[in-house]
């Protein structure tokens, strides 16, 4: 049996020090589980670091810990609203919130949510807030986030809160798959046609472009187009490729610019179909999101100014911030949002009753549900509409090939039979 020393916090989060014997750290961790405590720190024999010339394994181990730690780990939203939901459930059968992190810290999916999860576990077991432990991560944590925990935390109803959270990060995820499905097969279609279309080129035609300069007759005018731009292709295409790669990161470029994004979002909310989509999911998310700020006590004004940051749309986000001046003034929301020009009229309107019922969250509940509806309709267009261009684009191309190939043949053979 050998002795260690630990630190660690009881269930009131007092820190408390001792020693416990035991026949491994394992053995110590349960002991100290099992006296009601949280454990931050076990070590044999003492705390801190191993001594330097001990050069033992767990030394080597001590150091990769601490090396690790100076790494900050990033969550994906997938880990976001597992991680949320696990919390949940533990916090709603009864557990505390240290003995839940340290639950779930114990796991190891070799994944950022687990050094994010340890982090947080340590945080709280020295005293700090969850909400205030997550904001220290906006990587992984969105303001929206941190400012439910936060009321979640004022008003005793932590593990509602994140349930809360978990069905509006469902709807938040199920939005982006729709869009994501939207886009995958009018990628393929387009990738596929490409593809076949540079190989033709590449490897085809000059073939067939190697027979007619030996027969040596005069080709139509299409043949000849469809020739030189296969020797263009052939010769320089690794300058098309690098032209292509430069224009495609000087866009992002100044995409990322506010002009540049400003510009781009007014563009996307101008589009025919594709417009549908980028409208129906704004605004289905700033119903969600204000929604669900407001139903768990946030403020108007801090919720207005989360769901500016988080409504993905510079043009959108902008009439939510001259709503927000206005409300400072004494303002309903409806008006001003109104007056913008940037939402329906529909939607300003639903808002509008729901400010005379005194229920502003059922109402934006019922607007969300309404845009969701509508970006289900707009992905189906979408998809409907882009399905036969996609196919009438491809039968172009390969119609130009197989004419300009037919043609030269024609005038060949009506040569030889000459």
């Amino acid at each position: 049996m050998s002795q260690f020393k630990y630190i660690a916090r009881t269930r009131a989060g007092q820190k408390i020090e001792g020693s416990v014997e035991a026949s491994d750290k394992r053995s110590a961790l349960l002991q100290i589980e099992r006296m009601g405590h949280v454990p931050v720190s076990v070590a044999e024999g003492g705390l801190g670091a191993p001594a330097a010339k001990s050069g033992s394994k767990e030394r080597k181990q001590w150091f990769k810990l601490e090396s690790n730690r100076k790494k900050p780990g990033r969550m994906k939203l997938r880990d976001v609203l597992l991680f949320t939901r696990e919390m949940s459930d533990l916090l709603s059968s009864g557990m505390t919130l240290g003995k839940a992190l340290h639950t779930l810290a114990k796991r190891k999916t070799n994944r950022a949510q687990d050094q994010v999860v340890v982090e947080l576990r340590d945080e709280i077991v020295q005293g700090s807030s969850l909400s205030d432990a997550l904001a220290k991560r906006p990587g992984s944590f969105s303001n929206l986030y941190v400012s439910m925990v936060r009321a979640g935390e004022a008003s005793g109803q932590l593990s509602e809160v994140l349930e809360r959270l978990c069905r509006h990060y469902e709807r938040v995820q199920e939005a982006q798959e729709k869009v994501l499905m939207a886009m995958t097969y009018p990628g393929i279609v387009l990738t596929v046609g490409i593809g076949t279309m540079v190989f033709t080129m590449i490897f085809v035609i000059p073939r067939f472009s190697a027979i007619f300069a030996e027969l040596g007759s005069t080709l139509p005018l299409p043949t000849q187009i469809l020739i030189g731009i296969s020797t263009v292709m052939i010769r320089y295409g690794w300058a098309i490729i690098i032209g292509f790669v430069a224009l495609f990161m000087f866009l992002r470029k100044l995409i990322d610019t506010p002009p540049g994004r400003l510009w781009w979002d007014k563009f996307l909310l101008r589009m025919p179909v594709v417009r549908g989509i980028v409208a129906a999911n704004a605004y289905a998310n700033f119903a969600r999101t204000l929604s669900t700020l407001l139903a768990n006590g946030v403020q108007v004004l801090q919720a207005l100014t989360i769901v500016e940051n988080t409504v993905g749309n510079v043009v959108i986000a902008r009439a939510i911030r001259d709503a927000h001046e206005k409300v400072t003034d004494g303002a309903t929301i409806s008006k001003p949002l109104a007056d913008a020009g940037a939402f329906p009229t529909l939607l300003t309107d639903m808002l509008a009753v729901g400010e005379e019922s005194g229920d502003m969250s059922g109402a934006l509940e019922h607007i969300g549900k309404r845009y969701d509806t509508e970006l289900d309709r707009s992905v189906k267009v979408f998809t409907t509409v882009l399905e036969p261009i996609l196919i009438l684009l491809m039968a172009l191309m390969v119609g130009f090939v197989a004419i300009s190939m037919l043609l030269a043949v024609f005038d060949l053979t009506s040569g030889l039979k000459a």
